[in-house]
């Protein structure tokens, strides 16, 4: 197969720079490699660049991957036909995700498989063959099955379509908003059924119909004995779910001081049952959905889960 495309590699550590020009010269008609985005618009000007491929961070101490996100704006804004796929570490998956809102057509992971690598710039780089053939960009198929969700062509829905494709992979936690009817409950299903736990269970809980009395015992279970009612030993949503996906539906709804109970219990990945001392590990991807907006609240209440 010939070498096609002119691909921009950004990155400052030399390492990654000189193992991608060998692997990627393989591939590509030219590889550029440069250690600093501040050169990008005057390459951009003198090359006809095709790809870039952009780390998020540059600026020692700083890990914000805000660099990345404001050259995304810079690259499209200059020339909005070339691609751009973001390089990111693991926990800037979220960044990341932004990232695809503003513009970018997909992102690696570090430490990245070459496999994966060189098939996504090459992918992005046939839909830019194809716009200069004057075709449209590959429109995803509408999918029906009998275990997955039903996805129309419209504009709106095909960059939903590829988040929710690129999120259920990783082990992020999610917030999905949205009014009421729009979806929400089948999104978050969906987005256990292409997760990588699949095979583990889903368990939704609506948040609105739990009592504060029972918040405890609802969630985290509960040993015989440890109130009037508790005639036998219980399982909580978070054991129930463990190794699957726990749904929580109308977070909002959860009061402030009951916010911090489960706040504890995702980060330290365990919990306690009601009437017991002994901490239990906690294996789940946690999904949360609610039809209010919560930006009103972020600067009292900090968000504990990843939107999209």
């Amino acid at each position: 197969m010939a070498k096609q495309g002119i691909l921009l590699v950004v990155d400052d550590n030399r390492n990654i720079l000189t193992s991608l020009q060998y692997l990627l010269g393989e591939y590509f008609e030219r590889v550029i490699t440069i250690d600093s985005p501040v050169t990008i618009p005057t390459l951009l000007n003198r090359e006809a660049v095709d790809i870039v491929l952009l780390d998020m961070n540059f600026s020692s101490g700083i890990n914000s991957g805000n660099e990345g996100l404001y050259w995304l704006r810079e690259i499209k804004r200059l020339r909005p036909q070339t691609e751009v796929v973001l390089f990111t570490a693991y926990a800037d998956i979220n960044l990341a995700v932004t990232g695809i809102k503003e513009g970018a057509a997909d992102f690696v992971v570090k430490p990245w498989e070459n496999a994966q690598l060189v098939q996504t710039l090459q992918e992005a780089y046939s839909r830019i063959v194809e716009a200069r053939k004057g075709k449209k960009k590959t429109a995803v198929p509408p999918v029906a099955s009998d275990d997955g969700m039903y996805w129309g062509n419209s504009q709106a829905i095909r960059p939903l379509r590829m988040l929710v494709e690129k999120v259920s992979t990783t082990d992020a936690n999610i917030l999905i908003t949205g009014e009421n009817g729009t979806g929400k409950d089948m999104l978050a299903r969906e987005i256990h059924r292409l997760s990588n736990r699949k095979e583990g269970p889903m368990i939704a809980v609506d948040m609105g119909a739990i009592t504060e009395s029972l918040f405890e015992s609802e969630l985290f279970g509960h040993v015989k004995g440890s109130f009037t009612d508790a005639h036998t030993d219980r399982i909580g949503r978070f054991e129930a779910a463990d190794g699957g996906t726990l749904f929580l539906d109308e977070i909002a709804n959860l009061p402030y001081h009951l916010q911090a109970k489960l706040l504890t219990a995702i980060q330290k990945r365990c919990f306690v049952k009601v009437g017991s001392n002994t901490q239990q590990p906690t294996n789940i991807r946690l999904i949360c959905a609610t039809n209010r907006n919560l930006e009103d609240t972020l600067d009292l209440h900090p968000r504990i889960t990843d939107k999209i």
